[in-house]
């Protein structure tokens, strides 16, 4: 069993975690600021949190499953209804990434969402599922259309 009881154990977390929250984040609002927000919402929540973590992973698919559902509440929140165009943002990728970054938001954001996990955070298709709380056969469906329609789309900005 896990539980972050001392302040030591909270900024080991922290350290080791913050970078892949605020990615997440990030490429759910679009918005450093915003994300800057979020991350420090889900390490709230965490030092908040009384329950118990069987294991590390199960303590990182939690931190990934809170950063997503604020990221949602954030995007429905009324102070979401401004625009910015890819050019203005400041991308918190690395230079081939963002070679990527305007096709990857041509795909819808569960697509997206199911790409960024399997390929920037490494987890397997059974992983994915249970964090996004849907079936193995459904993630797999989708992250087989996701590349089918990134690679169309990449293939017409190519021509």
């Amino acid at each position: 069993m896990l539980n972050v009881q001392t302040e030591k154990q909270y900024i080991e977390i922290v350290e080791k975690y913050a970078d892949m929250i605020y990615r997440i984040a990030y490429q759910k609002v679009l918005n450093r600021y915003d994300a800057e927000d979020i991350v420090q919402d889900v390490f709230v929540k965490l030092l908040s949190n009384k329950s118990y973590f069987r294991d590390e992973e199960h303590m990182k698919a939690w931190l990934i499953r809170v950063t997503i559902n604020l990221c949602i509440n954030y995007n429905k929140s009324l102070a979401r209804q401004k625009t910015v165009s890819v050019e203005q943002l400041d991308i918190p990728f690395t230079q081939q990434e963002t070679g990527i970054l305007e096709e990857l938001y041509l795909l819808p954001e569960d697509e997206r969402n199911i790409l960024y996990l399997y390929y920037y955070e490494g987890y397997k298709i059974r992983e994915i599922a249970k964090i996004l709380r849907q079936k193995q056969n459904t993630i797999n469906s989708k992250l087989t259309r996701a590349r089918n329609k990134l690679k169309k789309i990449m293939e017409v900005n190519n021509e």
